[in-house]
């Protein structure tokens, strides 16, 4: 008997799927993006060492008490923003954006817009 896939099933074998093709090295790491119902969580890995360089949500304390009262849309631009601003930090400038297997609709855009805003390249 055949049974159908849950979104969450669907979307992790687009995230396998796509991770094949987008490894994060030191010269050029890696965006990985994560979004829950409520929450919104990036962070900058590089693969080859195996770390996570630079990480940013909506549960940190700086954005947790910025995000009171705003959309979720509003919210992940926060999140691309920082993340932008912490990549810079630490000397970052271009990156591979992995999209963890989600679709790119508003809140992936809107993260994906303020890093791009920040002065990230990918």
């Amino acid at each position: 008997m055949h049974r159908n896939r849950t979104k969450e099933e669907s979307r992790v074998m687009r995230q396998r799927r796509g991770r094949r093709k987008v490894i994060g090295c030191a010269e050029r790491p890696r965006l990985c993006v994560f979004i829950s119902n409520r929450q919104v969580y990036a962070q900058i890995i590089d693969d080859s060492a195996g770390r996570t360089l630079v990480s940013a949500s909506t549960m940190s304390g700086e954005l947790r008490e910025q995000s009171q009262g705003k959309n979720k849309t509003e919210m992940a631009k926060l999140v691309g923003a920082r993340i932008a601003e912490l990549a810079k930090q630490a000397g970052i400038t271009k990156v591979v954006f992995d999209k963890s297997g989600y679709k790119y609709g508003r809140r992936l855009d809107a993260l994906a817009g303020a890093a791009r805003e920040g002065g990230l390249v990918f």
